[in-house]
C-alpha cells in the first residue's frame, strides 16, 4: 500500500480517536492513555502535542486519501523516541514500515529510540526493518492491558 505523510490537521483527530479507541489496537499497543475512550483527555492531549515544537507529528495518508494513522518523534534531543499508530483495518499491509521510513527522513537526530510490548512482534519487526536494533528489555505498566508487561527497547544509530 502506498502511503504518504503530511502535516496533521484538525480533521484528522476524529479518525485518530476512533483508531486509538479500538480494543484490539489498544491491546496490541499496550501503552495507551488510562482511558482511551475519554474524548476530553484525548482532545487536551492532542492540543499539547500539536503545540509542542519539539514534536515531529505527521498524519499517514493512504493511496485513496484516507487517514490510516499517525507517526511522530518526540522528546528532548538526547532522548528522541518514535511512535506510530496504524488503524487496524490497515495492519499487515506494510503501512507502518513505509510511514516510519518516511518519518526517519524528516528527523535528523540520532540516536532515536523506540519501545514495544514484547509480544507485539509486528511492531518490533517494523522497527527492525527501519534499522532499529534491540538494545534492551524492561517491564512497565500498560494501561491498555491493565498490568505490567515486558517491553523491548530499540535504538536507531547514525
Amino acid at each position: 500500500m502506498d502511503v504518504t505523510l503530511r502535516e496533521t490537521s484538525d480533521a484528522d483527530l476524529p479518525v485518530f480517536f476512533t483508531q486509538m479507541s479500538d480494543p484490539e489496537g489498544i491491546r496490541m499497543a499496550a501503552f495507551t492513555a488510562k482511558d482511551p475512550t475519554d474524548s476530553d483527555y484525548f482532545t487536551a492531549h492532542w492540543a499539547r502535542i500539536r503545540q509542542d515544537p519539539a514534536v515531529l507529528l505527521r498524519t499517514i495518508v493512504g493511496e485513496n486519501g484516507e487517514v490510516v494513522g499517525h507517526a511522530s518523534v518526540y522528546g528532548p534531543l538526547e532522548e528522541r523516541e518514535v511512535t506510530y499508530w496504524i488503524g487496524r483495518q490497515y495492519w499487515g499491509r506494510g503501512v507502518a514500515t513505509v510511514a516510519l521510513r518516511e518519518l526517519l527522513l524528516l528527523e535528523a537526530a540520532r540516536p532515536l529510540y523506540a519501545r514495544a510490548v514484547a509480544d507485539n512482534a509486528a511492531s518490533i519487526r517494523v522497527l527492525e526493518k527501519c534499522g532499529f536494533v534491540v538494545t534492551g528489555h524492561d517491564r512497565g505498566f500498560a494501561n491498555g492491558r491493565g498490568e505490567e508487561v515486558d517491553e523491548v527497547l530499540l535504538t536507531l544509530l547514525g
